[in-house]
């Protein structure tokens, strides 16, 4: 596959974004838009969902997840698992189940505490009644768990038939356990709304394989999302440098630590570039702009963003646009939002949602002018 590498030339603009200075108004390569602080004071709100009713469910990395209603939050739900809160674990990402209409179930992943200062990524399945959850089942743990603060990864993405995507890190410093798979490390899996692995996975019939792999060789995925004939996309960081975006399918080995377009901190060659098996990435970044949420844009409110790939940015504050043609990057648009974006998602009305990761971490919302 093509490799495209776009550096930071291509920034659209570096207009400045204060909450202070609200509305903000930007002018995008294709549309002119407005920024909203929807609510503030969220501790390093890390994962989104839209309910039904309106309001929104967000979760906070140290361990609360609110509802957000009238720019207002709600005190913390209650039912919450026991949390590994410090450094980049805690509370991630939250989705709602397909049926959530008629079955109040939702989703959220989370770094679970083992024994000696042990922890791993973990889904909880519960049912949102009101003020707490109830009915919580904890339907994966990655394995092993290790002593570490970073590379959870923690996205969870939903198939049309209920299947769930967890993207999972490679733990900061377990390379040599990204490879193998006899474990959940540096891993993408595949998993029933219940847990179990999914039948048709690509290792079922493997004996010294996990069953719930789905592919494998990450480094640390925390972005992904589904296109609209239904492949899974996934971003994951590089080390310094080589942050890449990733068709990820069943069973194919994208490459940590063999192949990398990154470098050890400091310098110094991790692997090649390349190598006969290894996916090469679709697109990928140097330097690292450090992605975060992301999402495909399939709504008519910004005509000029269709199938386009919204992601964010946390290194340098800003929603990275990407046209797509032919499964390959033809375009980047960097729009320079000032705060460290952790998550991007559409609403329902075709609106932008973006999450802040700061100490008083917002919600923005993007709309085109009039």
């Amino acid at each position: 596959m093509t490799r495209l590498h776009l550096s930071a030339a291509l920034i659209a603009f570096t207009l400045p974004f204060t909450a202070a200075a609200e509305p903000a108004f930007l002018q995008t390569e294709k549309h002119a838009v407005k920024i909203e602080t929807i609510a503030k004071g969220l501790s390093h709100p890390w994962g989104l969902a839209f309910l039904p009713d309106g309001r929104l469910l967000v979760t906070e990395r140290d361990g609360q997840l609110r509802y957000v209603a009238a720019g207002k939050l709600s005190a913390p739900i209650s039912g919450l698992p026991a949390l590994a809160v410090g450094g980049q674990g805690g509370l991630l990402d939250v989705i709602l189940d397909k049926d959530f209409a008629s079955n109040q179930k939702i989703y959220l992943s989370y770094s679970e505490p083992g024994t000696n200062d042990t922890n791993s990524t973990a889904v909880m399945q519960a049912t949102l009644s009101g003020d707490s959850l109830k009915e919580t089942k904890v339907i994966f743990s990655q394995q092993p768990k290790y002593n570490s603060k970073y590379h959870f990864g923690g996205r969870l993405v939903q198939e049309a038939n209920g299947n769930l995507f967890v993207t999972l890190g490679d733990r900061g410093s377990r390379r040599e356990d990204v490879q193998p798979l006899t474990t959940d490390i540096g891993k993408v899996v595949r998993i029933t709304s219940t847990g179990e692995p999914v039948s048709d996975n690509p290792f079922v019939a493997q004996a010294d394989a996990k069953k719930e792999i789905w592919s494998f060789g990450h480094r640390n995925v925390q972005g992904a999302t589904l296109d609209s004939s239904g492949r899974l996309w996934t971003h994951e960081h590089g080390p310094q440098g080589g942050d890449e975006i990733n068709i990820t399918k069943a069973g194919l080995n994208y490459g940590w630590p063999l192949i990398t377009y990154g470098e050890e901190y400091g310098g110094g060659v991790i692997g090649k570039t390349a190598a006969a098996g290894l996916e090469q990435p679709l697109h990928y970044w140097v330097p690292s702009i450090a992605p975060s949420g992301m999402s495909f844009y399939q709504s008519a409110l910004f005509s000029g963003w269709q199938q386009n790939l919204l992601v964010g940015s946390l290194k340098f504050g800003q929603l990275v646009r990407l046209e797509i043609k032919d499964d390959k990057v033809s375009h980047e648009e960097r729009i320079r939002i000032g705060s460290r974006i952790r998550d991007v998602k559409v609403h329902p009305d075709g609106s932008v949602y973006l999450l802040t990761d700061e100490d008083n971490g917002s919600i923005l919302r993007i709309t085109p002018m009039k």
